[in-house]
């Protein structure tokens, strides 16, 4: 399988695309080595959609999907048990699942038509019908809050919440699920959202398969049928959501926590996913924390001085600029010692940018690893998902490499220079001594 996928790199992958008469857009791969489908179906429903007095909406109610299908005509309603039953007798999955961004469904199944038939009509029930039963919300709230009360506990969890806070701000990627905001969610509210959002004319469908383009547009129309169709008012542009503000100035959070390591995080609000400096940013920041062993955070903070077992750096961006992030645990009593260390490499390569080896090992390691991206049908939906989500050309996997072989050490240090002013950073540290 993985030769295949290799193969299949090397020879260019072609994705077909075209929209439905209701609006659905779909994406497509045709996959015939092994007769299996894998299906996801993106809506703009993710926690960016979220009211502020309600963060955690779009996940709980992704969550509530499995919990049960109202009965429709012939079809009998299906409590949770039944619903987990009938996806066993299948041999297939579905399930759901909310980002910043985005709110999925997924669906996985064997492409035999029968099957596949039966797997869709289950799939599209469990899409449109979602029955939010009133005792399984008032179980899964309780869970959710015994969850939430037991990471409130760990000093991650309070790092995360006041990083997030402060590079965010007010908005919505900002917003963090709490006891408060989950007790005011109602099962009305998940309903209300399925209505205005979870509409044909908003789906954007990625599909990877032994399915031919007739069959996977009469695949999606299945899925999408039991939607309800919406007319040209009600597929209206959804209202616009603002963009990250930028940092004015820099912000310091120390928060005591008696605990054996300290939480550190350091960063400001990043890039949004269709920047043009996307493959600067990602080749630049492969030596500078996403390398592993090989990049300069890990270098001089762990090998140099053995400040801490791990440390490293990544972006984050979606449909807005997510953050920027360095982050490592240490001893308490050497967090100060940590974070200036960390501080000084980021300065210095936001000035200076990779050296000529450094740039040749991080375009290598990625440019050989690049069959590993691709190298199941679950791994190629995600990335045909995400062309699809933040409209990148259809070519984008075939390009790839050829646009990361591009990236010069001039492009990154001007990229690294426009994203990122190290002097003007959030720094959080839980748990460090005083």
């Amino acid at each position: 399988m993985a030769v295949f996928w290799l193969n299949l790199a090397q020879a260019g992958i072609p994705i077909q695309h075209w929209t439905q008469p209701g609006g659905a857009r779909v994406w497509l791969v045709e996959s015939p080595a092994i007769p299996m489908v894998d299906v996801q179906i993106d809506f703009d429903a993710g926690g960016r959609r979220d009211p502020a007095d309600k963060a955690g909406l779009a996940s709980v109610t992704a969550a509530m999907v499995s919990k049960g299908v109202a009965a429709r005509g012939a079809d009998p309603a299906l409590d949770e048990n039944q619903l987990g039953e009938a996806w066993a007798d299948l041999g297939a999955s579905f399930g759901a699942g909310a980002g910043g961004d985005r709110l999925s469904y997924s669906l996985r199944s064997l492409s035999y038509p029968d099957l596949l038939e039966r797997a869709a009509a289950l799939a599209a029930r469990q899409m449109a019908e979602p029955s939010f039963p009133e005792d399984v919300w008032k179980r899964e709230r309780e869970r959710i809050a015994a969850s939430i009360r037991e990471a409130n506990t760990r000093p991650a969890t309070l790092a995360g919440r006041a990083f997030t806070q402060a590079v965010y701000g007010s908005h919505p990627y900002g917003y963090e699920m709490t006891e408060e905001t989950l007790a005011r969610i109602t099962l009305a509210d998940m309903r209300a959202q399925q209505a205005l959002l979870i509409l044909p004319c908003r789906a954007r469908v990625s599909i990877v398969g032994a399915l031919n383009r007739q069959q996977a547009d009469a695949l999606v129309s299945r899925l999408l049928g039991r939607l309800p169709a919406g007319d040209a008012a009600a597929c209206a542009p959804l209202p616009a959501v603002g963009e990250v503000a930028p940092l004015q100035a820099p912000a310091e959070r120390r928060i005591p926590f008696d605990s054996a390591q300290a939480h550190v995080l350091i960063g400001q609000p990043g890039y949004k996913r269709d920047d043009p400096d996307y493959f600067a940013l990602l080749v630049g920041n492969y030596t500078l924390g996403g390398g592993g062993f090989v990049s300069r955070l890990t270098q001089e903070v762990r090998e140099k001085r053995g400040l801490s077992y791990s440390v490293y750096s990544y972006f984050s961006p979606g449909l807005h600029a997510g953050a920027f992030t360095i982050g490592l645990q240490t001893r308490p009593d050497q967090a100060a010692q940590a974070l200036k260390v960390s501080r000084d490499v980021l300065a210095a390569y936001v000035a200076e940018g990779p050296t000529p080896e450094e740039l040749k090992a991080a375009k290598d390691n990625l440019i050989g690893g690049f069959a590993l991206r691709l190298d199941s049908n679950r791994k190629l939906l995600d990335n045909v998902a995400n062309i699809a989500w933040y409209d990148l050309p259809l070519d984008y996997l075939d390009t790839w490499t050829k646009q990361v072989e591009r990236v010069s050490a001039a492009d990154i240090r001007a990229a690294f220079k426009r994203k990122l002013q190290p002097e003007r950073m959030v720094t959080v540290v839980v748990g460090g001594a005083p």
